[in-house]
């Protein structure tokens, strides 16, 4: 499949390159980093990241004002994106052809040519494979730029290589992407550090989550939490993560209330919990998913549901 994409890549002018909306590291960096390498190998063509801007990414680059003509005769490659409702910039449907290129369960095969391997770490490692094939049938060259968003796309999806999803072939890659000169110590600050209305809301959420004898927990971020902390929903991604280091948890779920709807974000250290994110307007990973509810009551059969599944687990 990697040969037939590139081969694809070389015959389109203009290609325009999507990513997921509410963008993470792996988001950002498969899509800049497959820009980087295309503008670096074919100089001659349009090369377009689509799609909103999240400030939470600002250490990583931003998107390209896209015009509707743009579109006309055009490449679209939609990288880490398992649905199409999930796409940022519906116009990703006026190219010409469409390729995805994803690590999510395939559930959704849309687009002319597919890429799709749920054993990858991250979309980003799927971006470094396809330049290795590029590498070998057309000579690519990888520049540093591309090196450093790929590098952030696996540290994202991967937890710093912490997640079960991190293999053997993902330490060779970033080995590999570590050659290029991009300095690793000022985009971990990005990546990971906060700034102190974060940090005390992160207190907040260990002091307040709740947890039941199975390994089942969750926390509440209600609008009235983010006004008091000054915290955006967005930025409330970076604190994902945080109950992790809870001793006897194996699941948990961070509801975050935003005006319409409330966010989701269930994480799991064994449990598989991507269907119950499908059971509640969402999807993604076994261990990594999100969702959506439209009231507390909804987001407390969430709740119920994910204790059901802690109680199951052995």
């Amino acid at each position: 499949m990697n040969s037939q994409i590139i081969d694809t890549i070389k015959k389109y002018e203009t290609i325009i390159i999507h990513r997921h909306v509410r963008p993470d590291p792996d988001a950002y960096g498969s899509q800049l980093g497959l820009k980087y390498i295309l503008q670096h190998n074919y100089p001659e063509k349009t090369i377009l990241a689509a799609g909103e801007h999240d400030s939470t990414m600002e250490f990583l680059g931003t998107q390209d004002q896209v015009t509707d003509e743009d579109y006309n005769g055009s490449l679209v490659i939609v990288t880490d994106t398992a649905n199409t409702e999930r796409i940022d910039d519906q116009r990703y449907l006026k190219g010409d052809k469409i390729i995805k290129i994803d690590h999510h369960p395939n559930d959704d095969a849309y687009g002319d040519l597919l890429l799709v391997d749920t054993s990858a770490s991250s979309s980003s490692e799927l971006i470094y494979e396809l330049f290795e094939a590029g590498q070998v049938q057309e000579n690519w060259k990888l520049p540093a730029t591309a090196a450093r968003q790929l590098y952030a796309g696996i540290i994202g999806d991967t937890g710093r290589f912490l997640f079960p999803s991190t293999t053997q072939r993902t330490f060779r890659i970033a080995g590999e992407l570590i050659k290029s000169d991009f300095d690793r110590n000022e985009l971990h600050n990005g990546m990971y550090e906060m700034e102190r209305k974060l940090l005390h809301l992160q207190g907040y959420m260990y002091q307040n989550f709740k947890m039941d004898e199975n390994g089942a927990a969750y926390v509440k971020i209600t609008l009235d939490i983010l006004k008091e902390f000054e915290v955006t929903a967005t930025e409330t991604s970076l604190l994902v993560s945080s109950l992790g280091n809870v001793k006897g948890m194996k699941a948990w779920v961070i509801f975050i209330e935003e005006e319409e709807e409330i966010r989701v974000r269930l994480r799991s250290k064994g449990p598989v919990i991507n269907e119950l994110a499908k059971e509640f307007n969402g999807g993604g990973h076994p261990m990594a998913s999100g969702a959506t509810a439209y009231s507390w009551e909804e987001a407390d059969r969430v709740i119920d549901r994910l204790k059901e599944i802690c109680a199951n687990a052995e």
